[in-house]
């Protein structure tokens, strides 16, 4: 247990707090289980180790990680039992769901140490939501994205930006202060700003390994599947990538990688909740719009830059972009007359050359346009939705 203590100092020492993710100030950390999910790479250690050192007493605290060596030997509750009974106060255990059986202990846990606040993070998103379901009276689980389009401003170039709400990205209120052509920031931010490692030199051969491990490990493990189903998994997802945007045709996919219809709606669930695509359902409300879906994007325009090269298609990246960046703070849905809706607002997305015809002028329709630095009436330039969080 001295190890684990002597590896978790090394990390403290070792985190600076120039830079948080937009979700630190919303954790409840005072409550008593946290549970924090997201795709591998999008911060989470390094949110909860900036949490140890800005506002707890580090020999009340112990982070650990699930897939330590220690734990081949050891069980998590008796490691919280031992640290209870030294007065330990503060218990973040990272990776949980490389631990075997983890919902069950972390519940035991929390029953049985009245006092101790115990913060989770896992990045295979899908186990987490399984064992979820056993600790929803006990857990808050909260879900940390990419990084947005400001975050990445700061992180990369240390430009301090607001966060806009939708209703002042579309009144053209957001302003970057002393950056003066935002275009050659966000064009880079696509092809490597969604994730903080995209500052390494391999951050392509690390989100490649990410989009494998998923795909060949998280997936197959998460709903019992065999090793074969990996390769089906990455034929679906390249099948994805290559559309502008892909517009299912479930039947024809089905018969192209070799699955029945029921197992390729499987597919598109597991890959949605690992992180890697985005599901767009149509505007029909109730139980009848459940599992309508209109379009299929990648989760992000990183993976788009990592599976189709330097050369994708500019109406898919625009459309991902958007869909991203504006899926955390508003429900999504798509229109039948342009690209978005959010609440009542419609949008259709395009160049700076795009035209105005397919939406209505009622003052709830807009244009947005990449390739323009600054917006004018219903026209609001791309990036701008980058603000948002």
């Amino acid at each position: 247990m001295r190890t684990l203590y002597q590896k978790f100092e090394t990390l403290l020492q070792s985190t600076t707090t120039d830079f948080k993710r937009y979700l630190y100030d919303k954790v409840a950390w005072e409550s008593r289980m946290i549970g924090i999910i997201g795709a591998r790479g999008v911060g989470k250690t390094t949110m909860i180790l900036q949490h140890i050192k800005e506002n707890l007493d580090s020999k009340k605290a112990l982070y650990v990680s699930a897939d330590d060596l220690y734990f081949s030997e050891n069980r998590l509750f008796d490691l919280a039992d031992d640290f209870y009974k030294n007065a330990g106060e503060n218990l973040f255990i990272d990776e949980i769901h490389k631990y075997p059986d983890w919902s069950r202990e972390l519940k035991n846990i929390y029953d049985s140490f009245p006092t101790l606040k115990v913060v989770f993070t896992g990045s295979s998103i899908l186990d987490i939501l399984k064992g979820s379901a056993d600790l929803s009276r006990r857990a808050i689980i909260y879900k940390l994205h990419g990084l947005s389009f400001r975050e990445y401003l700061k992180l990369f170039h240390n430009y301090d930006a607001e966060v806009y709400s939708l209703g002042q990205i579309i009144n053209n209120d957001v302003r970057l202060g002393n950056i003066q052509h935002p275009l050659p920031l966000f064009n880079d931010y696509l092809k490597r700003g969604h994730y903080p490692f995209g500052l390494e030199n391999e951050m392509s051969i690390r989100l490649g390994q990410i989009i494998i491990q998923t795909l060949e490990s998280d997936i197959p493990q998460y709903a019992n599947l065999n090793a074969g189903t990996g390769r089906k998994l990455k034929r679906l997802l390249s099948i994805i990538a290559e559309s502008v945007p892909f517009k299912p045709n479930f039947t024809k996919i089905s018969e192209m990688i070799g699955v029945s219809r029921n197992s390729l709606d499987d597919y598109f669930s597991y890959m949605e909740k690992a992180g890697l695509i985005e599901q767009l359902r149509n505007e029909t409300s109730g139980i009848r719009g459940l599992g309508k879906v209109d379009k299929v994007y990648l989760n992000n325009t990183n993976i788009i830059f990592n599976l189709a090269g330097e050369n994708p298609n500019v109406g898919n990246l625009r459309e991902t972009f958007f869909l991203s960046q504006m899926r955390v703070k508003n429900k999504v849905v798509s229109s039948k007359k342009a690209d978005f809706v959010i609440g009542p607002y419609t949008f259709e997305i395009g160049g700076k050359n795009k035209q105005q015809s397919q939406i209505e002028k009622d003052g709830k329709s807009f244009v947005v346009k990449d390739e323009i630095e600054y917006g004018y009436r219903n026209v609001i330039p791309l990036w701008a939705f980058g603000m948002n969080y």
